[in-house]
């Protein structure tokens, strides 16, 4: 049981209380249920004077944001991230390390995701199926580069209760080794080809250092596409075609910018014959992170597990498929967080965000008539239905235990994109009161033009958080080549572009990584290649050298490094 007092200071939603605030928690001291009291303006100053704790110790105190987490994005990212992920209910951990529940208000948010890739890749004529999680040894092993990069990740099952099993089982740490057996068996003709099959599922990677929810977990949600062609061409085309489809889920969805490239060879995936790549840029902490892939594995696969057909025309003859995969996880949640959420809290993109608009009924008090209280929850009933007509995802928080600030700061907290306050005046003189959750700027709104201004305002919210990360993004990619401003500019949290051997990948991690800790107290390691841009920011001439100065090697291109998640 823990009883405790917290004392912070409302920075918006209350406008007669901007004072201090006593928060009662009644049993464990992260209840949702604190009971809150207010102390008015001209109290504040006494209470301040009362304080009998140490000058650093109230500087500290000025530092804890309104809604409770304890730290700034900007000082610790980490902690912030942690904070985040749970305060806005949007994990909860497990007793497995790197395993975590995934609550609604997050899963909302990959349900959207899923059902916008869902209805694009079947109007590419891609098919939805199911294959089991489970792979045999023989089966992971057949396929001998592939499974080399995956065995430190692999989960294996063991045992049946006591006995032993005579062959240790796979859970799937990706399934071309599940899928390729049966793709095997149904393609026998070119008539048989193209074949292209998705699955949503969970597959299990077993990392073993610092695992953090949505961006690295042991246990993951994504999307799994694979697909096999006749002509090489044709499956080439398709990896393009499926990368656009993932810049569309991070730039039109999720509001974030992002680099498309592709990987180099040491980074590519494992079999492949070569990996494209969207990379993001999370400012907080000046790392990149892959978002998602798309893959031309050749012929490596087909000729392994005899995925082979009689080839059309007049020649005939037998030739091996030409192969694709491609996928998408909820490691995008985890960016989506990091990208724009605040020192308030959590902030959602209006196209993911399973409650867009939260109505507030306000000045509800003690002495206001029983009929002027009718009509203002009326109005906020009225309002959501016409807001859930015009399709825009409403609700209105009527809960009578609760403040209208506390509900302010919690909708906050869980990075609503609009508010909507509604109290008796509003209600007489036919308006409402937006708050767009990333500016906190209140606008009066007439009601006879409700729908057309909360889609403008929810439309300007998104494009303000797509250009702010632009701007970010942009403002921290360094083009050189000079090593010296190749580090000194890494250290300073930026993604470099420099020309590039293809070769010397591992001494340049070597060389710039740094001792001392950067975040939850892990070395600084080193850059990364994240990817080879597809738009170069110049042309490689003749003599130009790789960055690294003890290279002396022609450059091949403009390399995008960077420390990554």
């Amino acid at each position: 049981m823990y009883f405790g007092t917290l004392r912070f200071s409302f920075l918006k939603g209350l406008k007669k209380y901007r004072g201090v605030c006593s928060v009662r928690f009644c049993g464990d001291h992260t209840t949702s249920n604190p009971t809150v009291s207010c102390v008015s303006p001209k109290d504040k100053d006494k209470l301040s004077r009362a304080d009998s704790q140490p000058e650093q110790n109230k500087k500290e105190k000025k530092r804890v944001t309104s809604l409770g987490l304890g730290v700034i994005k900007k000082d610790n990212a980490s902690e912030w991230y942690s904070q985040v992920v749970t305060k806005a209910e949007m994990i909860e951990y497990h007793d497995i390390s790197g395993c975590y529940i995934h609550r609604p208000w997050a899963f909302a948010i990959w349900e959207h995701i899923k059902t916008f890739v869902d209805a694009e890749i079947k109007k590419l004529g891609v098919e939805n199926a199911y294959f089991p999680m489970f792979v045999s040894k023989s089966a992971l092993e057949r396929e001998k580069t592939h499974i080399t990069d995956f065995a430190p990740e692999v989960a294996w099952v063991t045992r049946s209760g006591d006995t032993d099993l005579v062959e240790p089982i796979a859970i799937r740490p990706t399934s071309e080794t599940v899928m390729y057996p049966s793709f095997a068996k149904w393609v026998q003709s070119y008539r048989d080809l193209p074949i292209k099959i998705n699955q949503w599922c969970n597959v299990v990677r077993w990392e073993f250092q610092h695992p953090r929810p949505f961006l690295r977990s042991r246990e993951f949600l994504w999307q799994e596409g694979h697909t096999a062609y006749e002509k090489k061409a044709e499956a080439e085309e398709e990896v393009l075609v499926i990368l656009d489809l993932y810049r569309r889920v991070y730039e039109d969805l999720l509001a974030i910018p992002v680099v498309l490239g592709r990987k180099t060879e040491k980074e590519k995936f494992a079999g492949a014959e070569y990996t494209t790549t969207i990379e993001a840029f999370i400012p907080a902490s000046g790392r990149g992170i892959q978002g998602a892939t798309s893959h031309h594995l050749g012929q490596n696969f087909s000729r392994m597990f005899n995925i082979q057909f009689n080839m059309s025309g007049k020649v005939g003859g037998q030739d091996f498929a030409y192969q694709n995969s491609w996928g998408l996880t909820t490691r995008a949640i985890g960016v989506m967080t990091m990208v724009h959420g605040d020192d308030a809290g959590l902030v959602l993109p209006p196209p993911v965000a399973s409650v867009q608009v939260v109505v507030i009924p306000c000045g509800i008090t003690a002495s206001l008539s029983e009929e002027e209280k009718a009509a203002v929850l009326r109005s906020c009933e009225m309002f959501v239905s016409q807001m859930s007509a015009a399709g825009i995802r409403c609700h209105s928080d009527t809960r009578k235990n609760y403040t209208a600030g506390w509900k302010f700061n919690s909708w906050e907290l869980k990075g609503v994109p609009l508010r909507v306050e509604i109290g008796p005046n509003d209600v007489r003189n036919s308006q409402f009161v937006a708050v767009p959750r990333d500016t906190g700027q209140k606008i009066a709104i007439g009601s006879d033009v409700a729908v057309t201004k909360v889609k403008e305002l929810l439309e300007e919210m998104y494009r303000r958080l797509f250009n702010k990360a632009k701007l970010d993004i942009d403002s921290n990619i360094v083009v050189t080549e000079d090593w010296e401003e190749f580090c000194s500019r890494l250290d300073h949290k930026c993604l470099i572009l420099a020309p590039y051997c293809g070769e010397c990948e591992d001494i340049i991690k070597k060389e710039t990584t740094r001792v001392e800790c950067c975040e939850l107290g892990i070395p600084a390691v080193g850059a990364k290649a994240l990817c080879i841009p597809f738009k170069q920011p110049k042309d490689i001439t003749s003599g130009m050298l790789c960055v690294r100065p003890d290279c002396k090697k022609q450059a091949k291109y403009y390399t995008l490094f960077g420390r990554s998640y």
